[in-house]
């Protein structure tokens, strides 16, 4: 492609790295910047405006290439580069256990004692009665057996890995029989039947999508089989022309037959949120209660703690699953035991769980308190006493999420923002990219913050972003 005088021109004037480096060095922004960051940036904007120039016609000024704006580019480029990759969000969506938003929060108990353990050596794999080496599980098995009612426990990195190393142990080589309506997919494309091909288990599914029988399970076990497995399906419903076989049921066939049951919770709860006025789901303890051999379920969701795979049930069996050597491969940190311990120590009295587990106190907060929340920010917003800006109280559900309660809408009350001349979209965009992002909703081209999910603390920032927003709503690119 020729390339005419003009743009040779242009391109003549775009300052050299070495220059445009001593000018940078000289803000009191770049002084602590490491030199490969300043570089990296440079680079950076100088590749993309001589892109520019090579690609635009030839009215294109020498303003395009001024110093002043170069070097702001500069630094605007430095500052994303030096900006952390994970940062804090406020969660306005009214979503509970928001997946892409980290899940659930940590008690301030579990933070407190994960700071403390994170700057300090720990007794992580050492015994101070004995002074020999010791297990890292201990900080947690006799917690999660005093809470849920089992003989033993053992944790790994997620759910997804408990219920590959329980198949990997109880079921290599033999079939594991399970119900077709219960083969789920839930986020990140973890699929329970590509788990079980993955742990070297053969999958026999009975009944159709929508029924299981009893007999269905009795008439497909053979001499093959190691395993009859139960998965709660959490993230979905099926409603109508149903029928499954209740984990009873299940577990008096196995024990007729000489097998072990095992439940998958996904999304286990040691708590009966039907006191709270939520649907009944089934706790951890009343799996175990109906006998059931081995029981996994999350950390990190309605359980409210860290990411992390709990598994529970008999001693023989736990203890086989021990000694399988993909449990080092998915044993979790000292964090994640800290966090874990400290969420579980609060379940001792479920009246402190609720009120200090922020999962647990959003889901059973009442509607009055969220209501009281709602009216106390729109009073904040309209304290703005910007003409432009038009708040309004919503009632719209919240969601527990992440893969739970898929069928439960939570009465919730939320705070709707519009402004004259700027879209939904605009200010959705505007509230995501802000210094602490605020991640809403847009509902009927009005977004929308449901307070559920939005603490009192985060008031102040929700504030500054909309009127941050309100004074650039003249700017041409906000129209």
């Amino acid at each position: 492609m020729e390339i005419s005088s003009h743009k040779k021109g242009l391109l003549k004037l775009l300052p050299g790295v070495d220059t445009l480096m001593e000018k940078i060095k000289q803000q009191a922004s770049g002084a602590d910047v490491p030199q490969t960051v300043i570089v990296k940036a440079i680079r950076l904007v100088i590749n993309s405006l001589r892109d520019q120039i090579l690609m635009a016609d030839d009215r294109i000024g020498e303003e395009f290439v001024s110093e002043q704006k170069i070097i702001k580019q500069i630094s605007d480029q430095i500052k994303s580069e030096m900006s952390p990759n994970l940062c804090r969000v406020i969660n306005a969506t009214g979503v509970v256990v928001h997946t892409n938003l980290g899940r659930s929060l940590l008690s301030c108990d579990a933070i407190k004692e994960m700071a403390i353990i994170s700057g300090s050596y720990s007794n992580l794999e050492f015994d101070l009665d004995t002074g020999k080496r010791g297990s890292r599980y201990t900080a947690v098995e006799n917690l999660i057996c005093d809470v849920c009612g089992c003989e033993a426990a053992m944790v790994v990195n997620n759910n997804a890995a408990a219920v590959l190393l329980c198949l990997d142990t109880l079921a290599r080589g033999k079939e594991v029989i399970v119900s077709r309506g219960e083969l789920v997919e839930i986020g990140g494309s973890f699929r329970i039947p590509d788990v079980m091909l993955k742990s070297g288990s053969v999958l026999k599914e009975v009944g159709t999508t929508n029924r299981t029988h009893l007999k269905d399970y009795q008439n497909a076990i053979s001499d093959h089989t190691a395993l009859l497995l139960k998965v709660h399906t959490s993230n979905y419903a099926i409603i109508g022309f149903t029928k499954s076989v209740s984990l009873k049921e299940l577990v008096k066939l196995g024990a007729d037959m000489g097998f072990p049951v095992m439940e998958d919770l996904g999304s286990g709860m040691f708590v009966d949120f039907s006191k709270y006025g939520l649907p009944k789901e089934p706790t951890v303890q009343e799996s175990l209660l109906a006998g059931t051999d081995i029981v996994t379920f999350s950390g990190d969701k309605l359980l409210g703690g860290p990411q992390a795979g709990i598994i529970c049930g008999k001693t023989d069996i736990i203890e086989n699953i021990r000694k399988n050597p993909l449990t080092r491969a998915l044993r979790i940190d000292k964090l994640t035991l800290s966090a874990l311990e400290h969420t579980l120590r609060l379940y001792r009295d479920e009246e402190k769980a609720i009120k200090a587990i922020p999962t647990l106190n959003m889901l059973t907060m009442p509607f009055d308190t969220i209501e009281k929340k709602a009216v106390r920010m729109k009073s904040i917003l309209n304290g703005l006493n910007n003409p432009l800006l038009k708040t309004t109280l919503i009632d719209l559900p919240s969601k527990a999420g992440g893969g739970s309660l898929p069928a439960l809408n939570i009465p919730s009350k939320c705070v709707g923002l519009s402004i004259e001349g700027v879209s939904a979209n605009k200010i959705e965009t505007h509230m995501r990219c802000c210094a602490i992002p605020v991640i809403g909703r847009i509902e009927d081209d009005v977004f929308v913050m449901d307070m559920r999910t939005v603490m009192e603390n985060e008031f102040p920032v929700i504030k500054d972003a909309i009127n941050d927003l309100l004074n650039t709503i003249k700017s041409p690119h906000m129209q």
